[in-house]
């Protein structure tokens, strides 16, 4: 479980960053500064950097054997910007003391 914490660690921060990128960035280009090309390039790399997240949330939540609930909450943290930096410290800390408790 170690190695799936720490995938899901990079991919909420890679997540989160690309998120924030986006919302304050790229979709403020597109919108007000009228240069919708840094998005339209952008925008696909975000969209493969979620999907990424919710496969290692996923892998991460089997191999704990936490439940779907909890993982459906932790997978939609990754769609507010700046809420996954937050789970992310959350999961990391439970699963953490799980792998301590097991150990």
């Amino acid at each position: 479980m170690n190695a799936a914490l720490t995938r899901y660690r990079v991919m909420a921060y890679v997540t989160g960053v690309s998120l924030i990128i986006l919302v304050f960035v790229m979709i403020p280009l597109h919108y007000v500064g009228n240069q919708p090309r840094p998005s339209e390039i952008f925008s696909p790399f975000h969209g493969l950097m979620f999907m990424l997240y919710v496969v290692t949330v996923f892998d991460l939540f089997i191999r704990a054997k936490w439940n779907l609930g909890r993982m459906v909450w932790v997978m939609i943290a990754g769609c507010i910007p700046f809420v996954s930096f937050v789970v992310e410290r959350g999961i990391t800390k439970q699963a953490r003391d799980q792998l301590g408790a097991s150990a």
